[in-house]
């Protein structure tokens, strides 16, 4: 018989005794539950934080997994909801479920963990979450309240700050001129396209792309994601954003910082659209720490992330007529029900949407 990865005969080796069994027992069953997670191509990420939760959940329980009840689910839950560090709703939802996951891979037969523990520890482990000690999924977002998109005066605001400090840095004369003008046009991208942090920080040169239908923007009538949000198991989704007319001015910008400002490195053989002053790509937190002291030197709410521009850029293009389906495609969400998540539009948008509707009501009822 074929074994599967993950399971017990190929985790342990028969006939050698164990100084400490259990934890023996225990550590082959951690690197087989992590090698059937592999072959289903997760992430080497989400393996090492699933079996770090598992090893973090069997110290607090002070038991191994065939002694675990759901009790200490129930207590382990209670510990995360107190204190100062008091995790969100979604975040517990992911511990269950990993817990859970691990709960289905020992008790399948097909991988001999329940045999081998009755064998060894006469105890065989159970399911310990279940739908009454566990976090239901209820709501279809679950981030906080405090997130919202960017009005429009703040994202003036932003971007007023932003060019403002670039005049500012290269009348002083100091170094940070070219890092300056980088963070504004990067800011100035993720909300002009609607991008997430990870695909803003990698692009390369070769993503930018010419739309046939307006040969006057060259190069900068469309972004090529590469790295959009992957599915479980799957590699990142790819998708075209097209430059839309109202976001028009991005066109200039880019322009300027390949053209003219990026050269300055002198960094021809590197693809990364994003360099840092030493030449290197830009990571995702190193961008989100810049744009947290931007944020702060601008004065706006502190609850306002980088993602936030993605929200703005959704509500937006919403209040500016395009179809649900085109900015669905825009954004590369599978459903557009996500899409609808994001959208919040402005007061503004509601009162002349009211009082068109008013004017039309009411205009036919006095033709009548």
């Amino acid at each position: 018989m074929v074994e599967i990865p993950g399971a017990a005969p190929l985790e342990l080796v028969s006939g050698v005794v164990h100084l400490d069994e259990e934890r023996a027992v225990f550590e082959a069953m951690l690197t087989g539950w992590g090698r059937q997670q592999r072959s289903r191509l997760l992430s080497e990420d989400t393996v090492t934080a699933r079996v770090r939760l598992l090893r973090r959940f069997t110290e607090f329980a002070g038991s191994f997994p065939w002694q675990w009840t759901p009790g200490d689910v129930e207590d382990f839950t209670v510990s995360l909801m107190t204190g100062t560090q008091r995790l969100a709703p979604s975040t517990i939802r992911g511990y269950h479920l990993t817990l859970r996951m691990f709960g289905d891979f020992l008790l399948d037969a097909r991988y001999g963990w329940v045999a081998q523990c009755g064998e060894r520890f006469d105890a065989i482990p159970s399911q310990v979450c279940h739908d009454f000690n566990t976090v239901a999924h209820l709501a279809e977002y679950e981030g906080r309240p405090q997130r919202r998109p960017f009005t429009y005066d703040e994202l003036q605001y932003l971007f007023d700050f932003l060019d403002t400090r670039v005049a500012q840095v290269q009348r002083s004369g100091r170094k940070g001129a070219w890092a300056a003008m980088r963070d504004a046009q990067m800011v100035k991208t993720c909300y002009a396209y609607g991008l997430r942090r990870r695909e803003l920080c990698n692009l390369d040169l070769p993503d930018l792309r010419p739309n046939p239908k307006m040969r006057q923007w060259d190069t900068y009538g469309a972004v090529h994601v590469r790295f959009g949000k992957a599915g479980r198991g799957k590699v990142p989704r790819r998708r075209t954003v097209l430059t839309v007319p109202e976001f028009d001015w991005v066109v200039d910008g880019m322009r300027q910082w390949v053209e003219e400002v990026r050269p300055i490195l002198g960094r021809d053989r590197l693809e990364a659209l994003w360099l840092t002053e030493r030449g290197q790509r830009i990571s995702v937190k190193s961008m989100d720490h810049r744009f947290a002291w931007i944020r702060g030197q601008a004065g706006l709410d502190s609850d306002l992330t980088l993602h936030c521009l993605r929200h703005s850029y959704v509500t937006h293009l919403i209040e500016f007529g395009y179809p649900e389906r085109f900015v669905t495609e825009q954004v590369g969400h599978s459903y557009a029900s996500t899409t609808a998540i994001y959208t919040s539009v402005s007061n503004d948008f509601k009162n002349k949407t009211l009082q068109a509707a008013l004017a039309r009501v009411y205009q036919e009822e006095e033709q009548q």
